[in-house]
């Protein structure tokens, strides 16, 4: 189906933070495959891991104890608020099981009117029927019927608004990134983060933090809202948890799941054995101190570099954003004209984001002198630009 705007560019091969095209040409990969490849491309130890499970077994479906489930599962609530785990294949997967593990919890509770999810504008979950609602962003759902009852959207920042959505006695559950992705980088404050979990403690209220893309130590630290210090009820995550391979995962507090017993929720392919050995390795090394580590040296130098090239091109660059490696940097020509000429001029691969920005998100494994490569092709795309927009 034509659904993709798709770069005229078909890729052959990666390796690491390159990325080489069927005719040989080679690019620096900031895109990461929308911060999903975490390690980069063909990493040793997730290749090997797919090699071994491969010999061994694929698939036996849910009816069966996993392992490899319970291995990875234990690995997540170690290093996180959760007490339990559902594995699934996708983020907009984790999301669905996150607002329907809200609904039952309510239910769970005696209280079924219980049905309200709050979302923000800007806001982005994932393409399935829920998460487009939860989002409520136009271009997603407009043409697919009607909105699903009990989904609303608040504007971002409004902290009227949230406290209103939070005193309604019929409002289940907020829904947001802690730092929105394809919504514009934008982060929100931490201050206002310990604020909503006081305000969801007092109210009954539960809080489901996407952190598909923000999370698994795109920030800096694992968890995006570590940086709080407060946590959630539920949280979803997907892409690097899988370093590449299709992982979702749905966390939860054993208070929050109560309502998620046999048979109200389940998956075919979720947790299959081949996705735990990777998302196992994965893990492994995505949570190690020598990732975050360099996560954090790597961000600083980066974003303190981009602030440079913003002040040398304002005809250009009109603000930097984000946190850790997750960067947007906003932009005066069009964002997805800026795209091809980093692409062609620049042999650097970004991504597109909302506020017509491009988002900057290379592998956490990125060096520093990769990072200074990079810098130097983003020059020479706005160089490139600087041309254009004076044109």
């Amino acid at each position: 189906m034509g659904v993709y705007n798709r770069a005229p560019l078909e890729v052959e091969r990666g390796q690491g933070v390159r990325l080489w095209s069927t005719d040989g040409t080679e690019y620096l990969d900031c895109v990461s495959g929308i911060s999903t490849n975490a390690l980069g491309h063909a990493h040793p130890k997730l290749v090997q891991a797919v090699k071994d499970q491969a010999e061994k077994l694929w698939h036996v479906s849910n009816i069966f104890k996993i392992p490899g489930q319970d291995a990875l599962a234990d690995d997540l609530c170690a290093k996180s608020f959760a007490d339990v785990v559902f594995f699934t294949n996708s983020g907009t997967e984790a999301i669905e099981c996150a607002l329907k593990t809200a609904r039952k919890y309510h239910v769970a509770n005696g209280q079924p009117e219980r049905i309200d999810i709050y979302g923000f504008d800007g806001s982005f979950h994932g393409r399935t029927y829920g998460a487009i609602n939860a989002a409520a962003n136009p271009s997603y759902t407009e043409g697919f019927g009607p909105k699903m009852e009990g989904f609303h959207q608040l504007k971002w920042g409004d902290k009227d608004a949230l406290t209103a959505a939070f005193e309604n006695p019929t409002a289940a559950a907020i829904v947001l990134e802690p730092v929105q992705g394809e919504g514009g980088c934008r982060a929100t404050p931490e201050e206002d983060l310990r604020w909503m979990r006081e305000m969801a403690d007092k109210h009954g209220v539960l809080i489901i933090f996407d952190e598909v893309q923000c999370g698994m130590g795109r920030t800096g630290k694992l968890w995006a809202h570590e940086w709080a210090g407060m946590t959630p009820d539920i949280m979803a995550i997907a892409k690097a948890l899988g370093g590449g391979f299709p992982i979702g995962a749905c966390l939860a507090t054993a208070e929050a799941a109560k309502g998620m017993t046999v048979g109200v929720h389940g998956s075919t392919f979720g947790g299959n054995p081949l996705a735990m050995a990777v998302g196992k390795a994965a893990f492994d090394e995505v949570s190690s101190d020598a990732i975050l580590n360099n996560v954090n040296e790597v961000a600083g130098y980066l974003k303190q570099q981009l602030h440079g090239l913003a002040e040398r091109f304002p005809d250009v660059i009109v603000e930097v954003r984000g946190k850790g490696l997750l960067l947007g940097v906003k932009l005066v020509p069009n964002n997805r004209e800026f795209m091809g000429w980093a692409r062609d001029e620049a042999k650097l691969l970004v991504a597109g984001g909302g506020d017509n920005l491009v988002r900057v998100l290379p592998p956490l494994n990125i060096t520093l002198e990769e990072a200074r490569e990079a810098v130097e092709k983003f020059e020479k795309a706005c160089e490139f630009a600087r041309t254009k927009v004076a044109g």
